[in-house]
């Protein structure tokens, strides 16, 4: 069954248009990666599936219900953790959760027990500390556990680990992967190797549409063939090599064949014998998720 069905939704603000047809499904119990640059609607269409911005067209469901305006599902509840979270810095994280959970109708006694098991599975159990004294990634790791406070059936992380260092961004992964036992989670990010680490399906936004919606491994599925990568020891002679095989693209220090057959990486290693050009590496890489979208978006 799926939590969360976006279809064919459209936003425009004036004339520029946000949201050009965006649509994509997040099953039960997936951290599902929704990828896209800065700009690319991924924001406007999470904003929409809270009910918080109102679409020109298309329909959201969530648990089966339809999303509109201003009105949230009565089946099942939604959390969010938006990119900076804002708390009562006064307030330590017990403290806040349990307002939290009062605002939500959460009843006291289960809501003791559900705060002393979010406060584990974030890490923060044993801080005592108030809120204002709390670093980047504690605060992410308790914004969780308050979107998580009244059960969601969905949780809505929007770009949790962008702002963190790599002991922070490991640990925010962690937990969304733990997450996964009681809710499904969209994550979204434009750090395409957190999305490898945590997620199983993903949907690529790109210009207010979706180019692509699937399981990583339909993706993988779609690129067989492994890139092949050459360094240079003169970038100058990137032109050379280029004008002979212009399937490559540019990189800093050489070129990048994307697809790369065994008949082309054969053909690539003569041409460089032939014109004795000073190369420093040349290996075969099976391509990443960053390869794949990129390529996706025609970069």
């Amino acid at each position: 069954m799926n939590v969360l069905e976006v279809k064919e939704i459209k936003k425009s603000f004036g004339s520029k248009k946000v949201l050009d047809g965006v649509s994509f499904s997040v099953p039960e119990n997936c951290v599902f990666g929704f990828i896209g640059r800065n700009g690319a609607g991924k924001t406007t269409t999470m904003r929409a599936i809270l009910g918080l911005l109102k679409t020109d067209d298309g329909e959201i469901n969530v648990c089966g219900e339809k999303i509109s305006y201003g009105c949230v599902p009565k089946s099942c509840s939604i959390g969010f953790l938006p990119d900076v979270p804002e708390f009562y810095g006064y307030m330590n994280a017990r403290e806040y959760l349990m307002l939290c959970g009062e605002i939500s109708g959460v009843g006291k006694t289960e809501l003791k027990k559900r705060i002393s098991e979010l406060l584990e599975l974030v890490g923060l159990d044993k801080e005592k500390h108030r809120i204002k004294g709390y670093s980047r990634g504690m605060k992410q790791r308790l914004g969780i556990a308050q979107a998580l406070i009244n059960s969601p059936k969905l949780l809505i992380c929007d770009e949790p680990t962008s702002a963190l260092d790599p002991v922070g961004r490991k640990d925010i992964l962690d937990i969304i992967s733990a997450a996964k036992e009681r809710t499904s989670v969209i994550f979204s990010t434009h750090i395409l190797s957190d999305v490898e680490r945590v997620c199983s399906r993903v949907a690529f936004l790109e210009g207010g549409k979706t180019v692509f919606s699937g399981s990583l491994e339909d993706i993988h599925a779609k690129r067989r063939n492994t890139a092949l990568d050459l360094t240079l020891a003169h970038t100058e002679d990137i032109k050379r090599v280029l004008s002979a095989f212009p399937k490559g693209k540019e990189t800093d220090t050489g070129i990048i064949v994307p697809n790369a057959s065994d008949k082309e990486c054969a053909d690539l290693m003569a041409f460089i014998s032939a014109q004795m050009i000073p190369i420093t590496c040349l290996e075969r890489h099976e391509a990443d998720l960053e390869d794949l979208f990129m390529e996706v978006i025609g970069k």
